[in-house]
């Protein structure tokens, strides 16, 4: 209460009744988006699944959709495909995918707490960071923070 000021409140109308809105609603837009210009793949052992869906659902917040028996990953922006392949596994590059995340500092915790090895670089312009890191796939990942221009 603010001293010296005596603060009235009109009473409420009886009759308002608030209408429900029965349009679908619109998921909110995922925490991450992929930094590509098209849907991303890339292969993955048979056997992997269980911790790529704890990777890439549980740790980053990408959403698992399609069938069962595929495994695809939604971003905000793209899907990310795996090609499951029996071993030995080749990698045709060496080159991560990135992906934005909300915060650096929060994946960073979160890969600490799940005793993952990573490695944060700098990069060439002033205040870009990131983390480097192996996916359970043994695809190389580059996370960076979204900056959102205004």
């Amino acid at each position: 209460m603010i001293e010296g000021v005596n603060l009235e409140l009109e009473p409420g109308n009886p009759e308002y009744q608030p209408v429900v809105d029965r349009r679908p609603r619109m998921p909110e837009p995922l925490p991450v988006r992929l930094v590509s210009i098209a849907p991303a793949r890339l292969p993955a052992p048979a056997g992997a699944e269980l911790q790529l869906d704890a990777f890439y659902v549980g740790m980053l917040g990408l959403e698992r959709v399609g069938p069962e028996t595929e495994l695809i990953y939604r971003a905000e922006n793209y899907e990310l495909r795996f090609d499951v392949k029996d071993r030995p596994l080749t990698h045709e590059s060496l080159r991560a995918l990135v992906i934005e995340v909300a915060s650096l500092r929060e994946m960073e915790e979160k890969l600490t707490q799940a005793e993952m090895v990573y490695s944060r670089q700098r990069g060439m312009a002033p205040g870009t960071e990131s983390i480097v890191l192996l996916d359970p796939a043994g695809n190389w990942v580059e996370l960076v923070e979204l900056r959102v221009v205004p």
